[in-house]
């Protein structure tokens, strides 16, 4: 970088190509290079991914930062997102290392030994391993890994090459362990996907408890019928009257609905993200089903969550001002939000709205190409940053897109437009002003774009 070689210019897969590499200056370049703290902090943990492609993302990174083009850290970035999904995984990987890594006890005469192995998906051997050095210090032990070997002994980490498995024996404690997994396993909360999700099938054969699973998943249903006779109480007054009330208000899901009601009955028990869990309601979109014109704003507000419309609140409120505003009837259009369950932070007793994550957004789209399906709109409007990401899976900044027209993940075209201000705020007015001035001429380009 202090030479200033262009991230094209370099090659990082170490293979011969056909012509004769130039080699890397070995002495420092008249450039002097300076870096954030963030550019550290992310390359330390996407250095141990095992795409052959990080040390060529890294250095275009910083070439970037360097030359002071753009934000390549930003998740708003394409080059910052991969980045960021690079690092992430990595995490993820060095959690599962230290939750499946099952040591066995080996013969000694001094010391206690112990051994293990496990096949990480990156080469997070010697970040993850920091970990075992600090919780087991006044043991010897090893982690073998196809890649890499950890060995600490006498309280000093060493790495070798990796191999095959090791013979490992069979000790009590698996045993031990075999058994108080068993005893804490509740057939009544069980689910299949969830519990694959953080114990992926590839980790099993290497766990002593997971050879437990198949008859423990075979049983449930007779344990929990045993612990519904060993449990039942007489219920206190009232309550069978919720329970039927709730029960009739919601039907099981159907993975095919064969409509947008149906679709609708469904996504009351959507549990496709954590939103669910504090959220009152699913608020599903509302409007007639043949509309031309699909809405789609962020994500339903502290009223609708309550009455479970998403009009009922500040933005249906601001909506039909503004597409009234530009001469045009609100009733003939569908409206709907990216994300159907209320995102909030608790303050002083009020529910403070928080924007939605991607991976939140990207969850929902389940429920949005089903409304896209059955209502098959001529032209969906995506007001602001998530519906605009929900609708076209690209999360690049609006300010260039607003107003123009851009092809959806479902093939039909949608309109880029601000998002709306909710609430009028007297300190901003003339901002507001002009923002909704604007606003009013996005919907006017989208009814025109309709008749034509």
């Amino acid at each position: 970088m202090s030479h200033r070689v262009p991230p094209d210019d370099v090659d990082w897969s170490g293979r011969p190509g056909l012509f004769t590499p130039q080699e890397i200056p070995g002495f420092a370049g008249p450039h002097n290079v300076n870096v954030t703290g963030n550019f550290l902090k992310l390359a330390e943990s996407v250095i141990w991914n095992s795409d052959p492609e990080r040390f060529s993302l890294l250095y275009r990174a910083l070439w970037r930062l360097c030359v002071r083009d753009g934000d390549p850290l930003s998740q708003s970035d394409v080059l910052g997102r991969r980045l960021q999904l690079l690092a992430k995984s990595v995490g993820r990987d060095i959690h599962k290392m230290h939750a499946f890594v099952r040591f066995h006890e080996l013969p000694s005469t001094a010391r206690r030994r112990f051994a293990a192995w496990f096949e990480p998906e990156h080469y997070i051997l010697e970040p993850g391993s920091r970990f075992f050095m600090k919780r087991f210090a006044d043991m010897d032990w090893m982690i073998a890994t196809p890649r890499l070997t950890a060995r600490f002994e006498g309280g000093v980490i060493t790495y070798h090459p990796g191999g095959s498995k090791p013979s490992l024996p069979v000790d009590a404690s698996e045993e031990l362990w075999a058994t108080y997994f068993a005893n804490i396993f509740n057939p009544a909360r069980i689910k299949t996907n969830a519990m694959r999700s953080e114990m992926p099938k590839k980790y099993w054969k290497n766990l002593p408890e997971t050879r437990l699973i198949p008859s423990m998943l075979a049983g449930a249903e007779d344990r929990v019928g045993r612990m519904h006779v060993a449990g039942a109480s007489t219920s206190r007054p009232g309550a069978a009257i919720i329970s039927t009330r709730y029960r009739n208000s919601i039907e099981k899901t159907e993975e095919n609905p064969e409509n947008l009601s149906d679709a609708k009955r469904s996504s009351r028990q959507c549990r496709r993200c954590s939103l669910c869990e504090s959220a009152t309601q699913t608020v599903w979109g509302a409007g007639p089903e043949n509309a031309a014109l699909m809405i789609v704003g962020a994500q339903p507000g502290d009223r609708e969550d309550l009455t479970g419309s998403p009009l009922d609140g500040d933005f249906g409120a601001r909506l039909r001002e503004l597409v009234t505003g530009a001469g045009f009837d609100l009733s003939e259009t569908y409206v709907t939000a990216a994300v159907k369950h209320f995102k909030f932070r608790p303050e002083g007793g009020l529910r403070i709205p928080s924007a939605p994550s991607m991976a939140e957004i990207e969850h929902c789209t389940w429920w949005l190409d089903m409304e896209l399906a059955f209502i098959r709109p001529q032209l969906v409007m995506a007001l602001g940053a998530a519906p605009v990401f929900a609708m076209t899976g690209d999360d690049t900044a609006l300010e260039r897109r607003r107003g123009t027209f851009e092809t959806g993940r479902h093939g039909g075209q949608v309109m880029i437009a601000g998002a709306l201000l909710a609430k009028r705020d007297r300190a901003l007015k003339k901002r507001d002003d002009v923002f909704a001035a604007d606003t009013v001429e996005d919907f006017k380009r989208a009814f025109q774009y309709l008749k034509t």
